[in-house]
């Protein structure tokens, strides 16, 4: 049988690591109660550590996405209660046009007035086609000019329409959707964009060419439901969007829940961890004290 002799010195190593073991227990417990964190370093516990990570990173990416898709409903909002109202403009336009076929009625004055009601109109889609959102002109496609159409109808920068996707956002992983609609799919293509055909309508009432004026009704009767069209079109996007960004809220609910769990501290957990702690401590001091009497070599000192 081996005997190991215990001297004074090895006794003391003993209590004082048993009693730094028991600090460091207390101050761990009061650090997570304090900064209400299970993990504050990779070292309090790895494979934790790295699942927060991992965690975060799908929750950045699912606020990106709630961002995105803010972001497509403001343009899409925009663009449709702009298309609102441009229908409202064409369909009085049509109306004018109507009024002034009604040849028994239509005096050179009265068709002069209906014609400088026309070029209000003209000169008011042609400002509803320059709206912008966020100081991006919403029909101008991909441009980077503050502008979609110049004063007289015709395309800013046609170089910019047609091009590639046109302004998309990203709205879910691998789930990408167009927010913009280029001015000729609104407003058609010259010679025949409604632009062109309230010019022709202006002019056809002032000379009273009725053959014109029964021409622009047909005309403003597609250029309208073109318009209607379009909105129906930018309704489904917006419908997509929204879903879209209600599951990526549920995500981000779901992540941070998760996050929560891995990181933060139960509260009512760690005030009696903590406490347990301390009257462990406090055990431990009173213990050595008791255990490490001065011996005659303290007294010599």
């Amino acid at each position: 049988m081996t005997l190991v002799r215990m001297t004074q010195n090895m006794l003391s190593r003993q209590s004082f690591g048993g009693m730094q073991s028991a600090m460091d227990r207390v101050a761990k417990a009061q650090e997570q109660l304090t900064t209400g964190r299970l993990i504050n370093r990779p070292s309090d516990d790895p494979t934790g550590a790295t699942t927060a990570m991992r965690i975060r990173s799908s929750l950045s990416n699912q606020q990106q996405f709630v961002r995105n898709a803010d972001d497509a409903v403001g343009w899409l909002d925009q663009t449709d209660g702009t298309l609102s109202t441009m229908g409202d403009q064409v369909n009085r336009a049509r109306d004018i046009a109507l009024q002034g076929a009604n040849t028994g009625a239509m005096g050179p004055e009265a068709r002069e007035a209906l014609a400088t009601e026309v070029d209000q109109i003209r000169a008011g889609l042609i400002s509803s086609a320059n709206a912008q959102y966020l100081d991006r002109p919403i029909f101008g496609g991909v441009t980077a000019g503050a502008k979609a159409y110049n004063p007289d109808g015709t395309l800013a920068d046609p170089t910019t329409i047609g091009v590639g996707a046109g302004v998309v956002r990203t709205i879910a992983e691998g789930a990408r959707v167009r927010i913009d609609v280029e001015g000729p799919d609104v407003f058609g293509t010259s010679p025949n964009s409604v632009f062109d055909r309230l010019d022709a309508l202006s002019t056809a009432l002032k000379t009273n060419d009725q053959a014109g004026i029964s021409a622009a009704v047909d005309g403003l009767k597609t250029d309208g439901d073109r318009i209607a069209n379009v909105r129906s079109d930018i309704g489904a996007r917006t419908v997509r969007v929204e879903n879209a960004r209600s599951v990526a809220d549920s995500a981000t609910l779901t992540l941070k829940n998760a996050l929560s769990e891995v990181e933060n501290v139960d509260l009512a957990k760690a005030t009696v961890e903590l406490g347990l702690q301390q009257v462990a401590y406090q055990a431990a001091l009173g213990a050595t004290s008791k255990v490490l009497q001065p011996s005659l070599l303290d007294f010599l000192r």
